[in-house]
């Protein structure tokens, strides 16, 4: 297959996965009539139609669905070939597409990929910090980094480490109120809980032998980590927070953890 066939199914796969000749052609740094006429030009070559267009949308037909997966599959594999060369060489090089949730890429991934550009300088780095579930292998993305547990896949997978849990609040808050010396302690307090993931409806703590479940009812429910920073900052409760996001605050005397010698699940961080 010469360069300029595989830099057809190049533009082809981007067609699909952008769902739009325009955004492919932004994408490819392209024109939107180039982007078009090849993928014709394909069609033409194969003898069948692999897309439907219409005004406003453009979907794959049967035989586009397989011909799809199938130039995937070809582009990925001429991708770990160069990339062989290039290790071979010892020395990356190419552009590096990541997807990370906002929250932990800001905490984590954001240095990560400044440090890895600063070891790499012939390296490029496209990264989308999302909320959204993104399908890798659809979307051309070569990495995705992930907290939580490991779902069925047939990606490889590596853990990166554990992102560790505690609870936190204010110093005035703690001199308004009794500081809590068992979970169940809890009950009394105004809690500040992280909404944006079912496995922290529930505050599981262990300490040795000993299981304590405690459902938070929370006066400030917030699907953000920093949001629930803030607030325990500003006095407005005991927070649940990430030790990566909370130590900064908690050297500059801005928080304080709260039952220590109980320890609350961590997640772990995956890379795919």
């Amino acid at each position: 297959m010469t360069t300029m066939e595989l830099g057809h199914l190049d533009i082809f796969v981007k067609v699909v996965q952008t769902g739009s000749f325009t955004r492919a052609a932004e994408q490819l740094h392209s024109q939107k009539a180039h982007v078009s006429r090849v993928v014709s030009q394909l069609e033409a070559d194969l003898g069948v139609r692999l897309l439907e267009r219409t005004t406003r949308s453009l979907s794959l037909t049967e035989v586009g669905r397989e011909f799809f997966e199938r130039a995937v599959g070809i582009l990925g594999a001429a991708e770990d070939a160069r990339r062989a060369v290039q290790q071979a060489q010892g020395e990356p090089r190419g552009t590096l597409r990541l997807t990370c949730g906002v929250e932990f890429g800001m905490l984590a991934v954001n240095g990560w990929v400044r440090d890895y550009l600063r070891k790499h300088p012939s390296v490029n780095v496209d990264m989308e910090m999302t909320g959204r579930v993104v399908d890798i292998v659809h979307e051309g993305f070569d990495l995705a980094i992930r907290v939580g547990p490991l779902t069925d896949s047939s990606l490889a997978v590596r853990k990166l480490g554990d992102l560790k849990y505690g609870l936190f609040a204010a110093p005035g808050y703690l001199r308004r109120q009794p500081r809590p010396v068992v979970p169940q302690d809890l009950a009394q307090h105004a809690l500040i809980r992280f909404s944006g993931s079912r496995q922290r409806l529930v505050w599981v703590f262990t300490r040795g032998t000993e299981v304590r479940r405690i459902e938070p009812a929370a006066r400030l429910n917030a699907n953000n980590s920093f949001a629930v920073r803030d607030a325990a900052i500003d006095g407005l409760g005991i927070g649940q927070l990430p030790w990566l996001l909370a130590a900064p605050s908690v050297a500059a005397g801005l928080l304080h953890p709260v039952l220590a010698s109980w320890q609350l699940p961590s997640a772990p961080s995956l890379s795919r």
